[in-house]
């Protein structure tokens, strides 16, 4: 099975191209829809690499899926389906958030809370297969409710959940979000076997040094510097939540959220053909 990953400067995202070279059967999760905060722009640049990487390698894309919906960057869903003709899929507790951010964004009712804007919607412990590739769904509540690692083979793509051991863990102060939560999610990570290759959603270069976005299970409970697999859930919550307290909000939560919990589809043109982002005011104002 090969595996070839995309990484975004911009957002410190990952982005992965997994395949079988003897079927060309594959799946990409975590794109990425570029956006310029400043020009108020958006673009295909990051999903075009992955276009023409799956392209240069005559693979059939069957499924185009993100770990979560991100709060760092807009997702590259739709110009990856339209491009390679492939389904698109999250898990099913999407609905969850689609039910929080309608609130926060004051969606109309048209605005559909049940998941029907992806094609596929994963459910823990029913495997799905895709061609010769069989994704394991694994709900990993605890960054958002509706987080999902996916293992596929002999590998494990953890999205926000699990980072680089010398990044550590994934932020918990999202609405839905919850530490308790995500100890319980890693150390099911953590039962799996130690040699199970880990590729991660983001990573922040700690200390200034190269890109990485592949451990193992076993380094990571061995070294994890927020959990070692050795600290008790007790320790763990009270370290996430003083860690979280000092965290800005992503720099472009509105803007990705809004869209990606509409399955990364931009928002519909107005009476002057101009699109609108919203940015709802005093939403993490601090209480004096």
């Amino acid at each position: 099975m090969n595996i070839q990953a995309f990484f975004d400067p911009a957002t410190w995202t990952l982005t992965y191209v997994v395949w079988d070279p003897d079927t060309r059967d594959a799946v990409v999760i975590d794109p990425v829809m570029d956006f310029d905060p400043l020009a108020v722009e958006v673009s295909d640049t990051s999903s075009e690499r992955v276009v023409a990487y799956c392209r240069e390698h005559d693979l059939n894309v069957h499924l185009v899926l993100d770990t979560h919906a991100h709060a760092d960057h807009l997702s590259g869903f739709q110009h990856l389906k339209r491009e390679l003709g492939a389904q698109i899929g999250i898990g099913s507790q999407i609905s969850v958030v689609q039910g929080v951010f309608k609130g926060i964004f004051n969606f109309g009712d048209e605005f559909a809370t049940d998941g029907s804007q992806w094609d596929v919607l994963f459910e823990d412990g029913k495997p799905v297969s895709f061609g010769s590739l069989t994704i394991e769904p694994i709900h990993s509540p605890g960054h958002t409710p509706a987080c999902y690692a996916y293992k596929i083979r002999d590998a494990v793509f953890t999205g926000d959940v699990l980072f680089m051991p010398d990044q550590g863990t994934g932020r918990c102060d999202f609405p839905g979000g919850s530490a308790t939560d995500l100890y319980k999610s890693i150390k099911r990570l953590y039962a799996m076997p130690d040699a199970t290759r880990v590729f991660v959603g983001h990573d922040y270069q700690p200390g200034g040094r190269e890109v990485a976005w592949e451990t193992t299970v076993g380094a990571s409970k061995a070294g994890n510097v927020h959990l070692p697999d050795s600290m008790s859930e007790e320790d763990f919550v009270r370290f996430r939540a003083g860690r979280d307290a000092t965290l800005a909000p992503p720099r472009l939560i509105f803007q990705s959220l809004q869209v990606n919990a509409n399955a990364g589809i931009l928002p519909e043109p107005e009476s002057n053909g101009l699109r609108y982002l919203r940015m709802p005011l005093g939403i993490f104002a601090k209480e004096a």
